[in-house]
This record gives C-alpha cells, sequence and structure tokens, in this order.
C-alpha cells in the first residue's frame, strides 16, 4: 500500500456515505442512508488507511474483519477482490455495513487523534457494488458429508452458521418461529435502517446453496427439542436474547406501557403488510421512551413517522461528555455523547432521570404521565451506578404511550424449561469452550450464547459455533477459525 499513497490520511478528508436529510427522510419508511456513492471518493477513502504495523482497526472487530487490505483494494479499484476478503470473514457484510455501530473506526490508528478511514462506508460500498455486479452468487458444497445439522433461528448467528456448515457439506435445516426468516433482521430492525429486500437475497442464496429453512416451528413448543436431537447429528440453539428487562413499578399493570421490542415488531409487520394483533401506534400521542440505547432510538424514529405528538428519550445515566475522558483512552470504544439518527429526527432526549412510577391522572386505567426523579449519580470503577442524590423529586412527563427498551434479561427458556439445558446467571444458555450446552450434540450461538449485543458479533458467534459443530462431527474442521477463538478444542 505504502508505494502508490503513503501519505494518502493527509491528502483526503474523511467523508462517510451521508444520512439522507432529517426533514425528508422522518415522512417515509426509506433508508436513512443515502442510496448513491462516488466510486472515486470511497477509493480516496480507502486510501487513508495508513496500512499499520499492528491494524488496531481488527482489533476493534469482534470478527477480524481483514480492514486493510480492502480498504487498500478499494483505493486500487479492484472492487471485486475486495468483496472476496470482505466476505473471507464476514458472511454477510450488508448486514453490518447498514447496522452495525462500526467499534473498529475508534479503533483505527487515525482516530488517536484525527477522523478515522470510513471503513463502515467502504464495507457497505464494497458489498453493494457486489450486489450490483453479480458478483454475490450461492457457492453450493462440492461433496455431501451426510450428516444433518438443525439450525434454531434465523437471525445473524443462526444464518452464518447454516451458511458455513453448509459449505462444510453438512445438510442444514433452519427452524424459524416466526413466518419470515431473518429474526430481528426482518422484524426487530426497521426498513428505514436497514431495507427487508437484503435480508431475502441472502436468504435466496442460501437456498441455492442448499440450506432448507421451515418457518412458523416454534422449537420447544410446536416441535420439541428432543425431535431435533432424534433427527440432526447436531443441534445449533441461535434463538436471540429477547426477555426484556421490565420496570416493576407502581402503575406497571397500566395500559399503553409496552415492551420496545414488542411496537417494533408490530410495525415491521405493518410495513411488510403482514397481519397484526393489537397495533400500537404513536399518532398524535405523547410518547416516552426508556432507555437510550440503539432500540430505544429505532423506537424514537419509529414514532416519529407514526406521527406522536411529541418524543421524549429517558436514559436513567448521566450525559456521556463531548470528548474522551483520560480512563478511556484510545482505541478503547469511545465513551463520549453521540447524537443519534433518531433524535436528529426530532424529539427530547433526558438524562440522569429515574423513573419511579406511572401515573394515570384522568382515571380511565391508561397511562397518562411518568413519574422520574432528576438525579445525580455516583459510579463505581467499573462504570456502575451506585448511588444517587435526588436533586428533583417532583417531575411529570406527559405520556399517552410508554415504549420500554432498557435491555434484555436473557434468551426465553420458557420453551425448554424441561429439556435439560443449563442456564448461566445472566439468562444465557450455559455453553462450554466448544459452545456445546449441557446437552451432547447440541450448541448455543449469538445472543443465546453471549448475552445481547451487535449483529457483528452474532456473525462471529454463528461463524464460531459452525467450526466447532463441524469439528465435533468430523473430527476436525477446515471452516475459518475466528480472532476470538483462533483454536477451540473440537473433539469431543
Amino acid at each position: 500500500m505504502s508505494e502508490n499513497h503513503p501519505d494518502g490520511f493527509l491528502k483526503h478528508p474523511r467523508e462517510a456515505i451521508a444520512y439522507r436529510d432529517p426533514a425528508a427522510r422522518i415522512g417515509d419508511y426509506k433508508e436513512v442512508y443515502q442510496e448513491t456513492w462516488e466510486e472515486k471518493r470511497l477509493a480516496a477513502q480507502g486510501a487513508r488507511c495508513m496500512d499499520c504495523g499492528v491494524p488496531t482497526c481488527m482489533g476493534g472487530c469482534p470478527i477480524g474483519n481483514i480492514i486493510p487490505e480492502w480498504n487498500d483494494l478499494v483505493s486500487r479499484n479492484q472492487w471485486l477482490e475486495a468483496l472476496e476478503r470482505l466476505h473471507a470473514t464476514n458472511n454477510f457484510p450488508e448486514f453490518t455495513g447498514y447496522t452495525c455501530p462500526a467499534p473498529c473506526e475508534p479503533a483505527c490508528t487515525l482516530a488517536y487523534n484525527d477522523s478515522p478511514v470510513a471503513i463502515k462506508s467502504i464495507e457497505r460500498a464494497i458489498v453493494d457494488r457486489g450486489w450490483d455486479e453479480g458478483w454475490i452468487v450461492p457457492e453450493p458444497p462440492a461433496r455431501r458429508t451426510g450428516r444433518k445439522v438443525a439450525v434454531v433461528g434465523s437471525g445473524p448467528a443462526g444464518l452464518a452458521a447454516a451458511q458455513q456448515l453448509n459449505r462444510a457439506g453438512h445438510e442444514v435445516t433452519v427452524f424459524e418461529r416466526d413466518d419470515e426468516i431473518g429474526g430481528l433482521m426482518t422484524y426487530g430492525i426497521p426498513d428505514f435502517k436497514f431495507a427487508k429486500f437484503r435480508v431475502a437475497r441472502r436468504v435466496d442464496q442460501l437456498s441455492r446453496e442448499g440450506v432448507a429453512f421451515r418457518t412458523n416451528v416454534e422449537v420447544g413448543r410446536t416441535m420439541p427439542l428432543q425431535t431435533l436431537r432424534d433427527e440432526f447429528d447436531a443441534v445449533c440453539l441461535a434463538i436471540g436474547a429477547q426477555q426484556p428487562r421490565d420496570v416493576p413499578m407502581p402503575g406497571r399493570d397500566m395500559g399503553g406501557i409496552v415492551f420496545a421490542m414488542d411496537y417494533l415488531v408490530k410495525e415491521n409487520r405493518r410495513q411488510a403488510g403482514k397481519e397484526i394483533s393489537d397495533p400500537v401506534s404513536a399518532k398524535g400521542r405523547n410518547v416516552v421512551v426508556l432507555g437510550g440505547g440503539d432500540t430505544g432510538a429505532d423506537c424514537v424514529a419509529t414514532a416519529h413517522r407514526q406521527g406522536a405528538k411529541q418524543v421524549v428519550q429517558i436514559s436513567i445515566n448521566t450525559k456521556a461528555p463531548p470528548e474522551r475522558n483520560s480512563g478511556n483512552p484510545w482505541p478503547e470504544w469511545p465513551l463520549i455523547y453521540r447524537k443519534t439518527y433518531a433524535q436528529e429526527e426530532g424529539g427530547e432526549e433526558e438524562f440522569s432521570l429515574d423513573t419511579v412510577a406511572f401515573l394515570d391522572t384522568d382515571g380511565d386505567g391508561d397511562v397518562n404521565a411518568v413519574g422520574a426523579e432528576r438525579v445525580e449519580w455516583t459510579y463505581d470503577r467499573n462504570g456502575r451506578r451506585v448511588e444517587k442524590k435526588v436533586l428533583d423529586a417532583e417531575l411529570k412527563i406527559p405520556a399517552d404511550l410508554v415504549l420500554v427498551a432498557i435491555g434484555f434479561r436473557g434468551a426465553q427458556m420458557g420453551p425448554f424449561a424441561n429439556s435439560g439445558l443449563e442456564v448461566t446467571p445472566r439468562g444465557t444458555i450455559k455453553t462450554d469452550a466448544r459452545m456445546m450446552t449441557s446437552l451432547p450434540g447440541v450448541f448455543a450461538a449469538g445472543d443465546a450464547n453471549m448475552g445481547q449485543s451487535i449483529v457483528v458479533w452474532a456473525i462471529g458467534e454463528g461463524r464460531d459455533a459452525a467450526r466447532c459443530i463441524d469439528g465435533y462431527l468430523m473430527g476436525a474442521s477446515k471452516l475459518p477459525a475466528s480472532l476470538r477463538t483462533p483454536n477451540p478444542p473440537l473433539n469431543v
């Protein structure tokens, strides 16, 4: 790289693929990002990569994407080769290119004292061009092993595991409880953040490679887990961690208080023209979103598009500083304030508010306001809240609709209550170093194994689980190892 553009980072300022104008995008459900990008401009962004001796960007990426290589290839206009390097570590780069918070970017060496390389934009551009050019095609295995694997759950972890196992030659069947494949990529992430045709074409690719899909099958309820153990040589549980955290406080049983994921799924189904039971709309209502994370932001943006009268997003935590503090050095993830795409579209943000009650001021049984305290927190050395000082105990925020988006407690294990699966104190499925559960031949991957996380971690988990399952079935595996688990023990 250095022979052609040793000082590209000095010549070219950072230019990421931009978002559409908030005033325009809030009126539709199209993706919030600009649809087009200039090839020359993205090549210049690739030239900003310093080709570091120690690529800290790769350390920041949970799946070890070989970022410097595809940056360099894009800068040289070698897009097909860049796509091949991208697919070497990531089965679905568009999943991450559109939805990942990109922990690789603040880990970029340039981020030490400058703007990082626009890694996420380059990744998205590579895979978008791959689809446009017809370079992404089915890759069925040359031979079959005669072994059968069931994958339960069709989110990014399940789909990544399925594709890897199928390419290793095993016969793979994916079981999904919903009526569409894709998990939360289909029904959890709003259309305006990730268009669903991107999932559909990957499902078509996997189908053409030989992966079988069965929808409307809830393993543990409509089909016993033991049935899969009897009929398949191995089972991979990629069921997510969708058990929501609740807010047990006075008034919780009132109408108008909804879990965030229930709200988002209903709207995604509505956008897809699907049947919805008990629809929830923010139209004309005062909406309060409890939780300052990505799910909360998606709720804010959805409420805007539904025509909410007012949207207030509440975080229990103190507002983060605008710049890193001394205890949060590069290349750690920067604990700084960032305005979300949703807040750019409107709404209010409140920090250091501790919600204490839901209020029914007119006696109709539905929530009308949220009672909260303005607080000042004391944190321990691990950043956990340990003590609060109440500054104002009499706050009331109008709320006709409250969306609870404060995270998840782990996997929904009700369907597997009598299966023999062991669970960790965090609510995840207990696994060993081979990602095998307490049941021989049954593995777990994704959020069900590691807890609530981001899409890129889920893809990495699916790939790791596939390698462990392949080794379990065949005694050894030729599937690639990740940087996280370079050599997990494979033999039983």
